[in-house]
């Protein structure tokens, strides 16, 4: 039993993940701006384009690291 119980948690962790994941890409055209913050930069040629999200980037990684903490000291 104790072999169970050890492979349910971080099964269900991935089910909780997958589940966020879709929620996330569900409300994901509300989301749009997400990618145009100023802090993002593009630039190209004629047949090129190169996109680098950087302040996207960093709002993501503040707001995952926030979660991380607030789920790590529960």
């Amino acid at each position: 039993m104790a072999d169970s119980e050890g492979f349910g948690r971080p099964l269900f962790y991935v089910g909780a993940l997958l589940v966020a994941a879709g929620i996330v890409l569900m409300l994901a055209s509300r989301l749009s701006w997400l990618g145009r913050l100023p802090g993002d930069f593009t630039f190209g040629g004629r047949n090129w384009r190169v996109y680098v999200p950087l302040a996207t980037s960093l709002l993501v990684s503040v707001i995952l690291t926030l979660l991380l903490l607030l789920f790590r000291r529960r």
